[in-house]
């Protein structure tokens, strides 16, 4: 599964057709911005965006973009060129093709080529490479039907044709063919050419194409053509033809003579004698018989002295591959014939006999003599009928005489083994002309000489050989393989198209300029006739022929026969209707009915149902016939009758000659339909971009950040709201909101100061200069300036094409499909009014058909003296009801037939008389049958005309009976009766006269509004044709002014994006200069805290502001890198410079060197150490300030490149619009060129002179009306704006007169009110103060922030004391514990102590009397007691332990260490135990 197309598919090496049909790919390319262009088997483009198809492109119409698969596709200067299989070449615009998109559902987008290029007919162009001519656009192309060609693509006016370099054949050669006398050549192939070479001179001669392609050749012997001039070649389609070559300047030249050529090809003859491809030619070895095999399964003779004359054909059991007859050294001459199948036979030659060719029946010869050999071996057996590596010898049965082929299995007797053959056979071999080399031509394309041995018929020493790799090794497999004459050289032909010629002798011995001699020609050949050639590939062959005329023969002896049947039959089908005649003579009662002379009901009813059946089998035969006329008759509808939305409509007046036709509408045209992208849309101007744009584009957005902080502290804050407060917390926070409300205060002091003075700054910037102009009125003037335009002509050369006034090719065909819109309207609803009056005649005749019958049945009852002439009815005629033409019935269609017959007839006989003639017209078949033209009566018409007015009386009916004479009484009525239906008559016909005369009257007034809406639908296509030739010079204009619109574009965009950034950089430069005041103003509030912190007199204040302003060089945060002992050697280094450098900063600033490390004597700790923590804040600050300077200045250095930048930007900008513009001026000039067709009546001419009108009107101007109107109107607004502009001014000057006098008294009243405000200050505080300062004097917020540390320091140190408190309690309480439970031990040691005191003086009285009986001590009395003593040292080691414990207990922060055991009292304890 992996390599059917679902695996490929899976895997990704197939793209997603999706809706578009799968097809293979020849030709792709992938394009700049990665999507991928490629063809399709049915020749549009395909327009793939990663593994899908984007669209599918076609041209208009729904035209394929190539008949055909497009084998290449290619990217050239902008353009992309296609290669397909139709031979045409086409140019497509590549910014149409890349910005390409579906509109609808189908998937297909509509383009068309800019250039095309037909090459030639019955051209495949396969690859294309461009030539390296500079200056030219030249193309190789490669032709898969043979060919090489030269192509000039530039598309210009001396555009070369195409030029075909040379050709060759196109596939597989299939036959090879060497001369008996010269270095001649001559190929075959399926391409239908058959080729002739000089192969010694490498000379290609003379090619001759035909309708099929040849599968064989086969040079004639000399023994029949003593100059080796003529060919034998076998066709696909059974056809021999004999050609012969010779050299045309052996001919008499006559005048006018075309160029002479090299040779020349004369056909000789012609014959078909086999229905499938001749596969064998052979000759016999005396020239007498020419054998032709094919795939037929037959071997056709010829009688080659009388002019090829067929002798006969002969059976084989299988196709026929190769024929040989006998060589001279066999005593008889036999044709062997091998066959695909295996089967290989040997024939004697027939006997030739003389008998006339109208006698003979058949070809076929049945007394034939042959034997037949059916190859079969061992390995054949084994591997399935295939053998190869071997060369066998066979030995032939005896001969048999019948045609009936046994089923037999011969074997070889004898074979001889080839090396390396067992996969790669011999496919043909030929032998040199002595016989000593054999040259075999292998399957893989390779080639194997072996040397022959006279002495050696049976081939025992074919071993050794020189084998060569010459054809392609997969699909070049040796289809010829032949020696030249005099065995010089080798000439082989490959299924790779491939000719390869070897010298076989040594260059040295081998002739230097060896050259072919094309044959002379023969006498007379000039003037013989060209035999008729068979290009029929249906035609008969030589058997079928006979065959075919034997069958007419008996066919005509049939038809004889069935014509005298059926003059008896006619006449006995006289003689019956005489007697039907005779029967219909006779008396009713007497007469034989139809049925008495139908004897047998049966016989009536199988002729009925054979006459049936037979229709049903003409249908089924003529159901392919009828498929294909309707598909012809749809495709003609789809062709010219469905793009039509309206055909043609002539009304015609009743009364008058008057007419009037509707228009012929095709559907709308491309332009109403398709709106093509602009692909230069004019560049808004920079005040447009100024107003759309605003100030504020591209608004940096590192503000955001903010929001999100806000609302991480907000959830913070929401959070601690739920948490109990402590005391500490409650105290702190009310400080903090003290020092809160005294800061806010402050801060809205001086808020309302910056405020104060920012109103002053707005104020004093709002004051106009001297040069101040209104913005109102600069942007006034901006805008006229812009818009007002160039009031130049645009004949001038200086004229400025404004923006918004430039036109383009999309524009342009926007502007077509506008007027083709309008005017397709307008013809549209005037065909609408045409066929609502064409309804109107229906309803007319209609109503005059139904009066006129009342009319008829009036004059019934009239005398006839009195009848008025009935008008006559109108007509339709048949250009008023067009769509009639389309409906037909049986009359019809016959009449069609005899039509066509006749026509056919005509022919006939002009062919035969040789005189030309043309039918009759050939719409026909499209008139309704007589009787049916006028016929317009419909259902409402019929039904009308049957009822009869309430007014008429019913006329009385004949009667059979006589009637009487009237009385007085009647004779009145019918009087009345005779008034009344004579007025009636009288209305019915000024009824009749009345309808006429308004039908016609509608009818002209339609006609008068018709001639108005075609003048002006004339001057629309006048105004068409004109806006078509501006598109086509716009279109030619277009991508040269795209690419300067895409310079002006880009370098706009990028000023845009420069100014954006320096005003980004100015906006950044000016938040930095802001964060710089703020850290000075940070600086001097730093130093104004801890000067209100000092207070005043205090004696250490310029100590302490020297600790405060020491400068100190201090170790810059590095992130920490490489090992821990680099980190400490960096940082002791940095410590000892900081040092050194602040060292010096100290000497050198100041003469007397202190000490900041430590407080002196008397100074307050909390004001040194003070000093020492504004001094890091200082150092911050200052830290910060330095870093802020320096990303000042590197803005002010990305300023300045960027304003350099935008000066060479805008150079550019200007030099590109410049350009532009001088582009748009050429293009402006070359659309006046073009001759403009605008028809003026008299009047509308106001260029006079002396009252005349000019004979040149070549320097006048054409003025719409409305723009000749506006202009004169925009004087009289100029007029008026003027003189109100003039009256503004005055006002304005009066205005700024009384503005300057109240200007100066307001100054006299601010002088005034500072020198009150000067004198209340001195009287309050004796000086002049600082107001702002004053109101922004606040606490210090250093001083007020180190107290709120502290606050929480002294809270924090409280609870931590109290936690330490509880943990003493806790550990007195366990002390205690402890202590009483050593009392009581204590206690127990001491009764342990008295009971031990008792049990020593029993054991000193046990021992005082015992030792009476015993002189000396035991051993066991003496352990025991050192055992016992031991225990009391122990006892009281750890008596003194308790008592040491307890001591240390009752001291404050005492260590407990756990208690100490003896290892007697571990001894002890193990013994207890």
């Amino acid at each position: 599964m992996a390599f059917t197309f679902t695996g490929l598919k899976l895997q990704g090496s197939l793209g997603r057709f999706g809706k578009t049909s799968t097809s293979d790919i020849e030709g792709y390319i992938e394009l700049p911005d990665g999507k991928v262009l490629s063809g399709s088997e049915w020749g549009n483009l395909l327009l793939w965006e990663g593994s899908l198809i984007k669209v599918e492109l076609c041209r208009t119409g729904m035209k394929s973009c190539h008949q055909g698969p497009i084998n290449q596709i290619m990217l050239d200067e902008g353009e992309v060129i296609t290669a397909g299989s139709d031979g045409c070449v086409r140019i497509w615009d590549f910014e149409t093709i890349d910005t390409a998109d579906t509109i609808d559902d189908t998937g297909l987008l509509e383009i068309e080529p800019i250039n095309e290029l037909q090459v030639d007919k019955n051209v495949n162009l396969f690859s294309m490479i461009k030539m390296d001519e500079i200056g030219n656009n030249f193309w190789l192309a490669q032709d898969a039907s043979g060919a090489i060609w030269k192509l000039d693509l530039s598309f210009s006016n001396i555009t070369q044709d195409p030029e075909c370099l040379f050709s060759f054949h196109s596939g597989a050669i299939e036959a090879l063919a060497v001369s008996p006398l010269t270095y001649l050549m001559a190929t075959t192939a399926l391409d239908c050419f058959v080729r002739f070479y000089d192969f010694a001179s490498k000379t290609p001669l003379i090619q001759m194409k035909f309708k099929q392609g040849g599968t064989s050749l086969t040079w004639v012997p000399r023994t029949v053509s003593y100059g080796g001039a003529q060919i034998v070649i076998g066709f696909q389609d059974g056809v021999v033809r004999i050609l012969e070559l010779y050299d045309p300047k052996g001919i008499t030249l006559f005048a006018g003579r075309k160029k002479v050529l090299d040779a020349e090809l004369h056909m000789k003859y012609v014959f078909k004698p086999h229905t499938a491809e001749v596969t064998a030619l052979a000759y016999e070895r005396d020239g007498e018989i020419l054998a032709t095999g094919s795939k037929d399964n037959t071997v056709f003779l010829f009688e080659v002295e009388k002019d090829y004359k067929p002798i006969g054909y002969f059976n084989t059991p299988g196709p026929v591959c190769q024929l040989m007859w006998s060589p001279a050294s066999h005593p008889e001459s036999t044709l062997m014939t091998l066959c695909e199948n295996g089967y290989i036979l040997e024939s004697l030659i027939p006997t030739i006999k003389d008998v006339d060719d109208h006698d003979v029946v058949s070809y076929e010869i049945q007394d034939i003599v042959l034997r037949c050999f059916h190859f079969s071996s061992v390995k054949s057996k084994i591997l399935g009928n295939y053998d190869a590596g071997f060369l066998y010898h066979c030995q032939f049965p005896p001969f048999f005489s019948d045609s009936d082929f046994q089923n037999q299995a011969d074997e070889p007797f004898d074979f001889r083994f080839l090396e390396d053959t067992e996969d790669n056979p011999i496919q043909t071999f030929a032998f040199s002309s002595n016989q000593t080399m054999m040259f075999c031509g292998m399957r893989n394309g390779g080639i194997r000489v072996y040397i022959l041995s006279e002495s050696d018929p049976s081939l025992t020493s074919l071993k050794d050989y020189w084998h060569f790799n010459v054809h392609d090794n997969n699909y070049g497999c040796v289809k010829g393989i032949s020696a030249s004459f005099d065995d010089q050289y080798l000439v082989t032909a490959g299924a790779d198209g491939n000719i390869f010629v070897f010298s076989v002798i040594s260059q040295v011995v081998a002739e230097k300029e060896a050259k072919a001699k094309v044959p002379s020609p023969r006498f007379g050949i000039e003037s013989e006739p060209i035999p008729e050639d068979i290009e029929d590939p249906k035609a008969y062959s030589i058997e079928n022929a006979r065959r075919k005329r034997e069958y007419d023969k008996l066919m005509k002896e049939v038809e004889e026969i069935k014509a005298g049947k059926r003059e008896h039959i006619k006449a006995l089908r006289n003689q019956f209707w005489k007697l039907l005649a005779m029967n219909k003579e006779l008396p009713v009662h007497m007469q034989f009915q139809r049925t008495d002379f139908n004897i047998d009901a049966i016989i009536h009813a199988e002729i009925n149902k054979k006459t049936i059946f037979k229709i049903q089998q003409v249908e089924k035969e003529l159901a392919w016939e009828k498929q294909k006329y309707e598909l012809g008759l749809k495709k003609l509808q789809n062709r010219f009758h469905d793009p039509l939305e309206s055909d043609t409509v002539v009304v015609y007046a009743i009364q008058s000659e008057h007419q009037i036709a509707s228009y012929r509408l095709v559907k709308p045209s491309k332009y109403s339909k398709l709106k093509r992208p602009s692909q230069s849309e004019r560049r808004p101007s920079k005040l447009e971009r100024f107003e759309k744009e605003g100030p504020g584009r591209k608004e940096s957005i590192k503000e955001t950040g903010g929001s999100v902080s806000l609302q991480e502290e907000s959830i913070i804050e929401k959070g601690k709201q739920f948490r109990p407060r402590t005391l500490s917390e409650i105290m702190v926070g009310n400080q903090i909101e003290k020092i809160k409300k005294v800061i806010q205060k402050a801060e809205r002091a001086q808020n309302k100061i910056l405020q104060r003075k920012k109103e002053w700054d707005e104020l004093y910037k709002s004051k106009p200069d001297d040069d101040y102009e209104d913005p109102k009125d600069v942007q006034a003037i901006r805008e006229a300036q812009m818009f007002m335009g160039d009031f130049n002509l645009k004949t001038a050369p200086d004229y400025k094409i404004p923006e918004h006034m430039r036109i383009n090719a999309a524009k342009k065909e926007e502007e077509l499909g506008y007027l083709d819109t309008m005017a397709h309207g307008k013809k549209k609803y005037m065909n609408k009014c045409i066929l609502s009056l064409r309804d109107l005649k229906l309803a007319v005749i209609e109503e005059i058909q139904c009066l006129v019958q009342e009319l008829k049945n009036l004059q019934m009852s009239i005398p006839t003296s009195k009848h008025i002439s009935i008008p006559q009815i109108p007509q339709m005629y048949p250009e008023e009801v067009p769509e009639r033409r389309f409906q037909y019935d049986e009359e019809t269609l016959l009449r069609f037939k005899r039509k066509q017959q006749k026509r056919q007839d005509e022919k006939t006989d002009s062919k035969q008389t040789g005189s030309t003639s043309t039918g009759g017209g050939g719409l026909g078949f499209l008139k309704m049958p007589p009787g049916k033209e006028g016929d317009v009566t419909t259902r409402d018409s019929l039904s009308r005309s049957s009822k009869v007015s309430t007014f008429i009386m019913e006329l009385p009916k004949s009667s059979e009976f006589e009637k009487a004479e009237p009385s007085d009484v009647e004779v009145e009525i019918m009087k009345r009766d005779e008034v009344k239906h004579l007025y009636m008559q009288q209305y019915l016909c000024n009824r009749i006269k009345e309808l006429i005369v308004t039908f016609d009257a509608e009818l002209h007034l339609l006609r008068h509004r018709k001639l108005k809406l075609d003048t002006k639908m004339k001057l629309s296509d006048l105004h068409h044709v004109t806006l078509f030739q501006e598109m086509l010079l716009l279109k030619n204009f277009e991508k040269q002014e795209n690419i300067l619109q895409e310079r002006v574009n880009s370098l706009d965009k990028e000023e845009q994006d420069l100014q954006w950034k320096i005003n980004e950089t100015l906006k950044e430069m000016e938040e930095k200069k802001n964060e710089i005041t703020k850290l000075q103003e940070q600086e001097k509030a730093l130093y104004a805290g801890f000067q209100s912190a000092l207070g005043e007199n205090n004696k250490f204040a310029n100590f302490l502001m020297k600790v405060l302003k020491k400068k100190i060089k201090r170790a810059k945060k590095k992130e920490v890198e490489g090992d821990a002992d680099e980190d400490e050697e960096s940082e002791e280094s940095s410590e000892e410079e900081s040092s050194l450098e602040s060292d010096e900063d100290a000497s050198g600033s100041e003469d007397d060197v202190f000490d900041d490390s430590i407080c002196p004597t008397n100074c307050d700790a909390n004001l040194f150490e003070l000093a020492l923590q504004l001094r890091e804040k200082r150092l911050d600050i200052e830290e910060a300030l330095v870093e802020e300077k320096k990303i000042v200045d590197n803005l002010k250095k990305e300023y300045d490149t960027c304003s350099k930048k935008v000066k060479v930007v805008a150079t550019n900008l200007n030099a590109a619009e410049e350009a532009l513009e001088a582009y748009q001026r050429e293009k402006q000039q070359r659309l006046n060129e073009l001759l403009v067709v605008i028809p003026l009546k008299l009047h509308q001419i106001e260029y006079v002179i002396f009252g005349e009108v000019p004979n040149d009107l070549s320097g006048t101007l054409v003025f719409s009306n409305h723009s000749l109107g506006r202009l004169q109107e925009r004087i009289i607004k100029l007029q008026e704006e003027n003189a109100k502009q003039q009256k503004l001014n005055r006002e304005c000057r009066e205005r700024r007169k009384v503005l300057i006098r109240e200007k100066r008294e307001m100054a006299k009243t601010i002088h005034k009110m500072e020198e009150t405000v000067r004198e209340l200050m001195i009287s309050k505080f004796g000086r002049v103060i600082d107001l702002e300062a004053l109101q922004t004097l606040s606490v210090n917020t250093t001083l007020e922030e180190l107290k709120i540390k502290k606050l929480r320091k002294e809270l924090s140190n409280a609870k931590e004391l109290r936690m330490w408190e509880e943990k003493i309690a806790q550990v007195r309480w366990e002390l205690m514990m402890k202590t009483k439970e050593h009392t009581k031990k204590l206690h127990q040691m001491n009764d342990l102590c008295i009971e031990k005191k008792k049990l020593d003086s029993r054991l000193n009285t046990l021992q005082n009397q015992q030792g009476n009986a015993f002189q000396g001590p035991r051993k066991a009395d003496t352990l025991a007691r050192q055992r016992v003593t031991e225990l009391v040292e122990s006892q009281s080691e750890k008596i003194s332990a308790l008592k040491e414990e307890i001591a240390l207990l009752r001291k404050k922060g005492g260590l407990i260490l756990p208690p100490i055991t003896s290892t007697q009292e571990n001894e002890m304890k193990s013994m207890d135990a």
